[in-house]
């Protein structure tokens, strides 16, 4: 579905992952700046949104994925994984409940593969899941100054450390935004977004990810994994890694060349001595930081070398280290927004 910001002026439509709504508005780098130092809006339509209502909603998603959630209050938004029997992430959930639904999104085209899992776990529970991205739409607000108050018709916010996402019904996704806009936030597209997001150690699924990501790998322990909650499917990989070994992999942010005049595409092989040891996920060229980009690569990688992409070398800032499990307690150092 294309996004009706696409009309604002200056608008340029991104290429996949992120087809349907606007790259920029014309001014890349001061959209990121709007983002980090006052306030950004940013269009986020093209993903996948869904319902849980019923009263065993949150019980359910708590035995279902990996995070704790049966006890989850009201406005309180959080994040969570459903992950293969052999522990490979499946799905990232953004969620929040209302006290009498449960909203969440996902990346776009997601929502049909994850809603046939949730009906085939739904046995004799009162559950009911659906897939309402035809007619709800996510809008992230970004910046000190950022106020999700101001969009009176919104159904959810997940307020988060970077942005709150707010879901608001299709219909009035342009006049939201308008009323935003004149109260002066400005509209950033997806490029200012993913910089900042790269910018601040933040993995996102089927882009930084592959079928074999575990959680240990890609910093979400904690974010998205409870360590000391029931049983999940997928839970035995993430106890083994935690209590017993480390992860196979580690996400790394990569300082590219600044003197290329390009970025290395989703997919390219991480090089070190001609040998291939990780993939590129997301680049993206930061207002501060020059050219950024994430990479999995193997743990046993030592941090200090320089690496090579496409031609292009790239020195390493850890995001996971590779001491990670093991019973290794690990604080992520996140980047602020402002960087």
């Amino acid at each position: 579905m294309e996004s009706p910001l696409l009309e604002l002026a200056g608008a340029v439509e991104a290429d996949f992952p992120d087809a349907g709504i606007a790259a920029h508005y014309g001014d890349p780098f001061a959209e990121q700046r709007a983002l980090a130092e006052t306030a950004g809006l940013v269009d986020r339509s093209n993903r996948d949104v869904l319902t849980i209502t019923g009263p065993d909603r949150l019980t359910w998603l708590n035995s279902l994925s990996t995070n704790k959630l049966d006890a989850l209050e009201p406005g309180r938004a959080a994040q969570t994984l459903i992950l293969s029997p052999h522990g490979h992430v499946e799905h990232h959930l953004s969620l929040v409940d209302d006290g009498t639904t449960t909203w969440l999104h996902v990346e776009a085209g997601e929502a049909q593969a994850l809603l046939g899992f949730l009906e085939s776990m739904r046995f004799m529970l009162k559950v009911e899941p659906a897939d309402v991205s035809a007619d709800y739409a996510v809008l992230t607000l970004i910046g000190p100054a950022a106020d999700p108050g101001a969009v009176a018709d919104r159904s959810a916010t997940l307020a988060f450390e970077f942005g709150a996402d707010l879901i608001v019904p299709r219909p009035v996704l342009a006049s939201a935004a308008a009323a935003l806009r004149a109260g002066g936030v400005r509209p950033a597209g997806i490029w200012a977004h993913e910089a900042l997001r790269i910018a601040g150690h933040r993995a996102r699924f089927g882009t930084d990810t592959d079928h074999r990501a575990i959680p240990h790998e890609m910093g979400w322990i904690e974010s998205a994994v409870h360590l000391n909650k029931g049983c999940y499917r997928g839970q035995e990989t993430v106890a083994r890694v935690h209590n017993l070994g480390h992860p196979p992999r580690r996400l790394v942010m990569l300082h590219l060349d600044g003197s290329e005049d390009r970025l290395p595409e989703h997919g390219e092989q991480v090089m070190l001595d001609q040998a291939g040891i990780g993939f590129l996920g997301s680049s993206a060229r930061h207002y501060e930081l020059g050219p950024i980009a994430l990479a999995l690569v193997k743990r046993t990688v030592p941090v200090q070398d320089t690496l090579l992409v496409a031609g292009i070398s790239a020195a390493q800032e850890v995001i996971v280290p590779p001491d990670a499990g093991a019973n290794v307690r690990v604080t992520l150092r996140r980047r602020p927004v402002a960087g």
